[in-house]
């Protein structure tokens, strides 16, 4: 079903042009939480907010002292007085600069270990997370939340927070400046101040939602690139590589079109804010040299206003960027915080205990099961395998075999009735306590990045060269090994491309063996071999199935002749059950699929 979903997210989930943008659910709730994050290195954060202040009363100081300079020793002419001051005020600028570049520095380390504590507590989320929701949602799209989105949110966090509070800070600085200095020359000062916050106001209202959306055009556009690479061979086999660039295409322009509109509304910011500026600079040299004439302020006074006014529409004009990358990054920490926020469908009951091993009695008892509500999977399964027990169950492709054993792995919980391990549900055990006492081969392997020794070694990670090398001889895995360039220790590429699907499926055996626990499943882990590699791989199963209860998916019916139990599955019922002899002297669903598989 998982495949299945995916295949339709590839050829069919195409973003449509021109959809209305999801505004950010509660963008109050999100900043709080980021700033609770960054609230955990307390220490340096406020020391950069001690520099941040520093460094601000500094910058506001160095306008009013070349006001002085004018007044007091260039028009006197006093010479050496002009150069002390200007010393002074290149020392200012100095240690401005240098507490400029400390504070960036300390808030730097905070924004990254405060990302790397996001990014931790979100990739460990999607550890806890049941297999219904991953098959539920595109895997490139969760890539974009745990990689892009928290990058954008790095970004905000090194770049935007300190620079928010020294606008804030420079803004209420220089209207207290002006106003002690002269009250007339300040009004007009703060005559472009509405102007300046209708129109950052009217450019952020239409921004906004284009960075949203472009944000979640980017995780679609990352899904689909994602689930394209997964299923390039697919694509290759039914010549659909145009229909795939089509509609990478189509995602590609929607991306474009999102991102232009975000990025034309807020690149209007800087140079509406610069010509509101220059207007005011042009109100205070007029109404300040009308002054200067009637000897109702100074020189030095209305070169300080000039410098003031230059730096109190700076921080509204950063201000106003800096809500852009802040909407961009509050857009993307939300999306990571619904990960965060996500409940956990299997989680561990109060109570929960854990065992030292399974004797390995499992019983089903009247089980239900669907993946919605709408449509049932399982019906009213009623199976007990005794410890050591073999049981195989059987039946065409889609009949509910895979469903039992994601059951009882507990990968899903039932709707109805209760599966039992030694007498207990299996829902009084801790889930990782559970799965560690399960052994799982699968169908689809897939191997890690690493060493083939660090790959079957997964299974007990404890385990020592000669325990993994032992396993491999039994999984018949060895033969094939030892003939590879660096034997065990050869580098397995992305997903073990560089190997067979037969080589893949024996490490995955031999991994299994390695781990030695105390229940088995086998998910038709022997559909990939070829006969005569499959024959010794059986006697490595064979010996390490004994004294084990194994459950055996198998399509191949000759493997499973000697089964304690062999449940026919079709439309999710037990239709037949019994072992080999018994259901083909019955004649019935089982002998019609093994005498049509030995043409009988």
């Amino acid at each position: 079903m998982a495949n299945q979903n995916r295949t339709h997210q590839m050829f069919g989930r195409v973003g449509r042009p021109g959809a209305p943008a999801e505004k950010p659910k509660n963008a109050k709730e999100t900043v709080k939480r980021i700033w609770q994050y960054m609230g955990r290195q307390r220490l340096p954060l406020v020391m950069a907010i001690v520099l941040v202040i520093i460094t601000t009363l500094l910058s506001l100081f160095g306008p009013y002292m070349i006001g002085i300079i004018i007044d007091e020793h260039i028009i006197p002419r006093d010479v050496e007085g002009t150069i002390r001051m200007a010393l002074i005020l290149c020392a200012i600028y100095v240690v401005t600069a240098l507490l400029s570049w400390l504070q960036t520095f300390i808030m730097v380390n905070v924004a990254l270990r405060t990302i790397k504590t996001i990014r931790q507590d979100a990739f460990e989320k999607l550890h806890t997370l049941s297999v219904r929701f991953f098959d539920q949602r595109p895997h490139g799209e969760l890539m974009s939340r745990v990689t892009n989105d928290i990058d954008s949110l790095n970004n905000a966090l090194s770049q935007s927070v300190l620079q928010v509070i020294s606008s804030l800070l420079t803004f209420v600085g220089v209207i207290i400046a002006m106003v002690s200095l002269n009250i007339t020359l300040a009004a007009v000062s703060l005559f472009v101040v509405p102007l300046m916050v209708f129109a950052t106001k009217r450019i952020i209202q239409h921004s906004s939602s284009s960075f949203v959306k472009r944000q979640r055009d980017l995780g679609e556009l990352n899904g689909f690139v994602e689930e394209a690479i997964n299923g390039a061979e697919i694509s290759t086999l039914y010549s659909k590589e145009k229909d795939m660039v089509e509609k990478f295409r189509t995602i590609n322009e929607e991306l474009r079109q999102s991102s232009m509109r975000a990025d034309t509304f807020s690149s209007f910011i800087p140079p509406t804010m610069n010509f509101l500026n220059n207007v005011g600079i042009g109100l205070v040299v007029g109404v300040g040299a009308f002054m200067v004439l009637n000897e109702w302020a100074t020189v030095g006074i209305v070169a300080a206003f000039m410098n003031y006014s230059r730096q109190f529409a700076r921080p509204l004009s950063q201000f106003a960027v800096l809500l852009n990358t802040i909407q961009s990054a509050v857009a993307g920490g939300e999306r990571v915080f619904e990960i965060l926020d996500e409940v956990p469908e299997l989680k561990d009951k109060k109570g929960a205990i854990e065992v030292d091993m399974f004797k390995g009695e499992v019983e089903f008892n009247r089980v239900n099961f669907g993946y919605s509500e709408e449509k049932q999977i399982l019906k009213n399964i009623h199976l007990h395998a005794k410890q050591g027990d073999t049981v195989a169950l059987v039946g065409h492709t889609g009949s509910g075999k895979t469903t039992i054993i994601n059951l009882l792995t507990r990968f899903y919980d039932v709707s109805n009735g209760e599966i039992s391990i030694d007498g207990r549900n299996i829902k009084d055990y801790k889930i990782h306590n559970l799965r560690s006492k399960i052994g799982v081969v699968l169908q689809d392997t897939y191997l890690f990045s690493g060493t083939i020794m660090d790959n079957i070694r997964y299974g007990r990670l404890d385990a020592t060269d000669e325990e993994v090398i032992a396993a491999a001889k039994t999984a018949w895995a060895h033969s094939f090994i030892k003939h590879l360039p660096d034997k065990y220790y050869t580098e397995i590429a992305s997903e073990g491309t560089n190997l067979s699907q037969g080589q893949r499926q024996l490490i995955a055996i031999s991994r299994a063996i390695l781990a030695n626990t105390d229940i088995l499943i086998l998910d038709e882990a022997t559909s990939n071999i070829d006969t005569r590699t499959e024959l010794h791989i059986q006697r490595g199963l064979n010996n390490l199935m004994k004294g084990k209860t194994s459950f055996v998916i198998a399509h191949r019916l000759k493997t499973i002749e000697n089964a304690d139990q062999i449940l026919v599955i079709d439309g999710g019922e037990v239709i037949e059950r019994g072992n080999h002899d018994t259901l083909m002297d019955s004649r019935g669903y089982y002998y019609g699929l093994y005498t049509s598989q030995f043409g009988i």
